[in-house]
């Protein structure tokens, strides 16, 4: 089954749906390539993603092992580089709410989440950055 369905709307804008679900957004060009920075971007969807996966594959494991991280805030940062124009740094800062984690379970999140699908699907070459804030 197709996973989603994108239509070119113009003005470098898409609209994307998931199939499945029927849900819908939108894609801007950034307004350093011509856009105007309205929407994600492709590559802002990207960087997102591999957030999203990462804190996805972490609630999995905190799950599985009886605990929680409700709460944790995700911060994403791209960095772009050009010749050519390309992603070459996603920064990812996850901030748990609390800091009474024990040892294994801080080493089981980031384990988790170096491990997530997004990241093992993305290029060597693309620096992936991972910092993990305990709240005091």
């Amino acid at each position: 089954m197709e996973t989603s369905r994108i239509v070119y709307l113009g003005e470098l804008r898409t609209e994307a749906e998931h199939v499945r679900s029927g849900n819908k957004f939108l894609t801007d060009a950034p307004i350093d390539n011509q856009g105007k920075g309205e929407f994600f971007s492709p590559t802002d969807l990207l960087a997102t993603s591999l957030g999203a996966c990462m804190v996805t594959i972490m609630g999995i494991a905190a799950r599985t092992h009886k605990f929680d991280i409700d709460g944790t805030k995700i911060s994403v940062t791209k960095v772009m580089g050009s010749n050519p124009r390309r992603v070459v740094e996603i920064v990812v800062e996850l901030t748990f709410p609390h800091n009474n984690y024990t040892a294994k379970e801080r080493k089981l999140l980031e384990l988790s989440a170096k491990e997530c699908p997004v990241a093992n699907s993305l290029h060597p070459d693309l620096k992936q950055t991972i910092v993990f804030k305990f709240a005091e």
